[in-house]
């Protein structure tokens, strides 16, 4: 018995050394970070003076509103259109690997290129958008040079790129609910949207829950998007200005990575918070 725990910490220590090194070990060193100031060769402890500042700092605020928004908007929106699309493809056509596919596809695509295309379909000027919203006599906005609409750009964005990975796994969910289920309730004259919200939902609950903690984490991580879609800025005046925007923006713009490892660390804390909540939430929908 002992051998066998020695082979199976052996075979352990790979993925362990792993998870220390690139996991844990910047999460403490973050932590540390944020009580020291002065530039990063030459850091020194500061105590709460980088937990001052943020919390003073109407940026940084600005930031946590942006994010908080764009997450508790992007998150349930795309999962809605992700099961009606998934059930759609799931029921109602034939050939499903090559739709799984093509909705595959952007979630392996690079997300600055994808950005680019997005940055040409919002262009007010000559964008795709403007051009469908003048076709049917609708104002055309300037989506990414107006302040007051660059989040909702950003959430546009962030739900198309939701899309793909949502409705993957939820097709890997659908293939597995017992067929008897459907045919039982074919037998008793249930009508598909019977079937859907007495059979499908109720078995989905746990994939959505895991599509739920997952794309929260993801949605209040969001910088690439930030980037691509507004080639390199934050909006304008920073109207898109995110939580990790923020802390790329002290670190590597600004240069100070005492605050910039204090808004990490208050990040991390808000996600902790949110995910505990929503699994206790969750928790509580499926008893």
């Amino acid at each position: 018995m002992k051998d066998n725990q020695k082979k199976a910490w052996l075979f352990l220590a790979p993925a362990i050394v792993c998870v220390t090194v690139f996991s844990i070990w910047p999460i403490l060193r973050a932590f540390t970070m944020s009580f020291q100031g002065g530039p990063l060769i030459d850091l020194h402890f500061n105590g709460f003076s980088n937990y001052q500042y943020i919390f003073s700092d109407p940026e940084f605020w600005r930031a946590i509103m942006n994010t908080a928004i764009y997450s508790f908007l992007t998150v349930p929106i795309a999962l809605v259109i992700s099961v009606a699309l998934a059930w759609f493809i799931f029921s109602k056509i034939k050939h499903t690997a090559f739709f799984e596919t093509m909705f595959f596809m952007p979630y392996v695509t690079s997300t600055i290129a994808i950005g680019i295309v997005f940055r040409y379909i919002f262009n007010g000027e000559y964008g795709l958008l403007n051009f469908l919203l003048k076709l049917v006599h609708l104002p055309q906005p300037d989506w990414l040079d107006n302040p007051s609409l660059s989040l909702i750009s950003l959430i546009i964005f962030g739900v198309w790129s939701s899309l793909a990975f949502n409705i993957v796994i939820l097709m890997g969910a659908l293939r597995n609910i017992e067929p008897n289920y459907y045919v039982l309730a074919d037998m008793y004259g249930a009508t598909s949207k019977e079937k859907f919200w007495r059979i499908t939902v109720p078995q989905l609950v746990p994939t959505l829950a895991f599509l739920l903690t997952v794309n929260l984490i993801g949605a209040f991580k969001i910088y690439t998007q930030v980037y691509a879609l507004f080639n390199g800025q934050a909006g304008v005046g920073n109207s898109a200005m995110t939580a990790v925007y923020y802390i790329y923006n002290k670190f590597q713009i600004v240069g100070t990575p005492g605050v910039a490892m204090a808004a990490t660390v208050v990040l991390f804390l808000f996600i902790l918070f949110v995910t505990f909540l929503q699994r206790k939430l969750m928790k509580k929908v499926n008893s």
